[in-house]
């Protein structure tokens, strides 16, 4: 009887402690949450309230590895295109009309090819660095780790952008998130073809069972192979690319040397 009571009080003492320390999370969470969005407040709201689909563009702000909310984003674009109209009409003496279109071509344009530019760019380190990451992880399974652990070593030991996402889902499955759904969450939100064979090899793995470090070493393996086909698809394409870059402009220079030289040639 002694030893049950005491089982009940200990139970009921971690439980407490347990629903605490989540309510804190919680707090802790939805404050980071507040100050992030609170700066343009407005802004998002109206934003998401007309935006056809606003968590496409939180994907898409969300892959350049900075924290960008949809409210600064969408302002930036405003300030964009309110310079370029003011550059157009007063500087330059364009029409109202003519300073308007261009405003707003630049305002969504510019901010638009910035934000793509950045992404890409992060997306090209993340699928040099994955296959390293999945042999990682093999190593860890095949040393007994299990694949939660495995993942957390990816995310402390490599460098971003591979060891922020590895890191974010470590967090995710820490929380409570089934890893399944942490790993489709940020597929989703990379979208980038091998961070899905990977999501799709683990699923598989975890529902058929099998040897998952066989599977995600075999895929490190094609991984490669298939950067390293891309690599020599792009050098043997380059010198077919660079004659036509010149042939193309050689017209153009030869204008404008004669221009420059003698510009009453007819």
């Amino acid at each position: 009887g002694e030893k049950k009571r005491m089982s009940k009080r200990i139970e009921t003492i971690r439980n407490r402690t347990l629903g605490q320390f989540a309510i804190s999370e919680d707090n802790k969470t939805n404050n980071v949450k507040k100050e992030v969005s609170s700066r343009f407040k407005a802004m998002e709201i109206l934003t998401k309230r007309y935006l056809p689909n606003p968590r496409m563009l939180e994907d898409r702000l969300a892959r350049t590895g900075r924290e960008v909310s949809i409210g600064s984003y969408v302002l930036f674009n405003v300030v964009t295109a309110l310079v370029i109209f003011l550059l157009a009409f007063v500087i330059t003496g364009q029409s109202v009309a003519l300073a308007l279109l261009l405003g707003v071509i630049g305002g969504v344009g510019l901010p638009h090819l910035v934000i793509g530019r950045m992404a890409a760019k992060r997306l090209k380190l993340f699928t040099s660095q994955f296959p390293d990451a999945i042999d990682l992880i093999v190593r860890g399974l095949k040393s007994g780790l299990p694949v939660t652990e495995s993942i957390s070593a990816v995310g402390h030991e490599m460098q971003d952008p591979v060891g922020f996402e590895f890191r974010h889902i470590f967090d995710c499955v820490k929380f409570g998130q089934p890893i399944e759904e942490a790993l489709w969450d940020t597929a989703r939100r990379l979208d980038t073809p091998e961070f899905k064979f990977f999501v799709i090899s683990i699923s598989v793995q975890r529902e058929t069972g099998g040897n998952l470090s066989e599977a995600l070493g075999n895929l490190s393996n094609i991984l490669r192979r298939r950067r390293q086909m891309g690599l020599k698809i792009k050098a043997m394409s380059s010198e077919a690319k660079a004659s036509a870059i010149i042939l193309g402009s050689l017209p153009f220079i030869m204008f404008g040397i004669i221009f420059a030289m003698n510009p009453d040639y007819e």
